[in-house]
């Protein structure tokens, strides 16, 4: 796939196009790019997904701290590039572009600068200054200026419509395997490991702060999960804890995420590290005492490799 920051240079032969921020780049989004595929051979083109970054919500919202998205920008790439679709530009997100009615984006980005022959639309999907270019509207403009509109319907599963609002929710739920099915792929968070109080280690757990990559990217709800661990090209089972510790805080709670690798010994701090999201095992909660805590964690492994253990691939 190739990947451009403009429309500068962009030549595309018969393009097949789709614009949207496709955070998560779930199973409805792909179910819109197999489309797409399908009508770029029919036409003898190329696929060509337009996105925006940074996200249009942390430009349009004016509390940005409150806004978590399912993909980074460099997540989006890699799973947009690993649905087969031809170019992908990212264009940023201006106030020239959020002030753009439809039909000027239209008639100035996919016709002149983009030469769209087939434009595909998510089933509710809406673009332009006050989201007045829906189907309806768009399709009068394809036909006015020389273009096509295809409208991919929702993609439906267990009888919810497939949404990044959707997945959101579960994930903010802690209900990560759902939203793996939605998804279609686990859910993850990449990072750094960073030095924390080692508190762990005394527990017989020693664990290693995370620092994510993005500070917009969702953290599902605070708990320990069944996770896997990508780490210097190798995978581990382990847990993770999201949360404030309250057993062991020294008063000044400030919420961490805190993963225990099976099976590993070794100085990883400062590197980069994969978590992939598999099984909720529980809330997190205050124990009696250190001792109590240890036995629990001692639970919550078994618990883990179970977890991990019924679902592996």
């Amino acid at each position: 796939m190739r990947v451009y920051r403009s429309l500068e240079g962009v030549h595309i032969t018969k393009p097949v196009v789709s614009i949207g921020v496709f955070d998560g780049v779930h199973r409805g989004h792909r179910y819109l790019f197999e489309k797409m595929k399908e009508e770029a051979r029919r036409l003898g083109g190329d696929t060509l997904v337009i996105t925006f970054w940074p996200h249009p919500r942390l430009v349009l919202n004016h509390e940005p701290e409150r806004i978590r998205y399912l993909s980074t920008i460099q997540g989006k790439e890699e799973l947009i590039a690993a649905c087969g679709i031809d170019h992908l530009v990212i264009l940023e997100f201006t106030e020239r572009i959020r002030s753009m009615d439809a039909r000027t984006f239209v008639e100035e980005v996919l016709v002149k600068q983009v030469g769209v022959k087939v434009l595909v639309m998510g089933f509710d999907h809406v673009f332009g200054r006050d989201r007045k270019g829906d189907f309806a509207m768009v399709s009068a403009l394809g036909r006015e200026l020389g273009f096509r509109v295809v409208r991919v319907e929702a993609l439906v599963i267990d009888g919810k419509i497939v949404s990044s609002t959707l997945i959101r929710d579960l994930l903010w739920a802690g209900d990560v395997a759902t939203a793996e099915k939605m998804l279609g792929y686990p859910y993850f968070i990449m990072g750094r490991i960073v030095d924390g109080k080692r508190l762990g280690r005394s527990l017989g757990f020693p664990t290693a702060n995370i620092r994510p990559d993005d500070e917009h990217k969702l953290i599902p709800r605070d708990g320990v999960y069944a996770v896997r661990v990508y780490l210097s090209g190798k995978e581990y089972g382990g847990m993770l804890n999201i949360g404030i510790r309250p057993t062991v805080s020294d008063g000044f709670p400030r919420k961490t995420i805190e993963v225990h690798i099976f099976d590993f010994h070794g100085d990883i701090y400062g590197q980069d590290v994969k978590v992939v999201f598999v099984e909720r095992i529980r809330d997190e909660r205050k124990f009696a005492g250190v001792e109590e805590l240890a036995v629990q964690l001692q639970k919550d492994k078994e618990t883990a490799l179970r977890l991990l253990g019924s679902r592996s691939r």
